[in-house]
């Protein structure tokens, strides 16, 4: 069950729509970015990407610097709008069951309704406000905690913006800053804590909401090796229990091969190939793809 689907999404910068399509259309004919923007001024962000991402999945999105990767994972939330194409979400899809409704005639129903599956460029202030609360959390590279909250929270405060009570949201956050290994940590300042530790708290803040799905850009790069694995480590064993929908961008294919099930890769603002680690090893579509598995440590 497909729970994220980016149809025919492009995205380029700083351009009205008839100039946008003078680019979209030396795309089309197999202009890349690079000479695009060359000939145009305008950036492409990215070209009529088509991509499926599984519900329960943890899919890597992986390239180059420029290749589009922040791009395309902030189409998903919302940060970003495309130029063209539409972006659908089953809105029905829960982390822990793949289903709203805990009745199975119900859920069964939910499962195929329609309505359900709303193509979220298509809603308007309030309706993406609440498609933000419910469905999607982010964790960002640079931790991007408030300063002048504690740990505890920086944690709970996307309980807050849901009107949860004190005690309520501080239990919960007590829970997941327990969950990511910093139980006696809720009442100190990101500023006191290694880079390591402001992650987990990202990560905590990030669960504590519950959505189903979970963006993570870069989550892991800004950390030294030995960090760095440990929190793929922990993703991973939190992965098996939650089974979220995870959306993991990363430069590093050793980090993807290692946590993602699937694999999407991009280069200069289109997507060359997906696939599990062995099929893109195995059967590459180009030298892109294959100089990206050869680079393996």
């Amino acid at each position: 069950m497909n729970h994220i689907r980016l149809e025919n999404i492009s995205k380029i910068y700083n351009a009205t729509n008839a100039q946008a399509q003078s680019a979209l259309s030396l795309l089309a004919e197999g202009m890349n970015s690079i000479a695009v923007k060359e000939q145009t001024g305008y950036s492409v962000g990215l070209y009529d990407i088509n991509l499926a991402i599984k519900a329960g999945e943890l899919h890597c999105i992986m390239g180059l610097s420029g290749s589009g990767k922040s791009t395309l994972i902030r189409h998903i939330n919302r940060l970003i709008d495309p130029t063209s194409g539409k972006i659908w979400v089953d809105t029905a899809i829960n982390a822990q069951t793949n289903i709203i409704e805990d009745d199975p005639i119900v859920a069964r129903a939910s499962q195929s309704t329609p309505s359900t599956i709303i193509n979220i460029l298509e809603l308007d202030d309030k309706g993406l406000q609440q498609y933000r609360q419910q469905n999607v959390s982010m964790v960002f590279q640079h931790f991007g905690l408030t300063p002048h909250m504690t740990v505890l929270q920086n944690v709970a405060y996307g309980l807050r913006v849901r009107k949860m009570s004190i005690k309520e949201r501080h239990d919960i956050a007590r829970h997941w800053l327990n969950e990511v290994g910093l139980p006696n940590l809720e009442n100190s300042y990101p500023d006191e804590l290694s880079g390591g530790m402001q992650q987990r708290v990202g990560l905590a803040r990030a669960l504590a909401t519950d959505n189903p799905i979970l963006l993570m850009d870069e989550a892991f790069s800004a950390l030294d090796p030995l960090i760095r694995a440990q929190l793929q480590d922990q993703l991973l064993e939190l992965q098996a229990r939650l089974n979220k929908t995870i959306v993991f961008i990363t430069h590093d294919i050793d980090e993807a091969v290692k946590v993602g099930q699937r694999i999407s890769i991009l280069n200069g603002g289109r997507l060359v190939q997906t696939g599990t680690p062995s099929e893109l090893r195995n059967n590459p579509v180009d030298d892109y793809v294959a100089q990206f598995m050869q680079s393996r440590k």
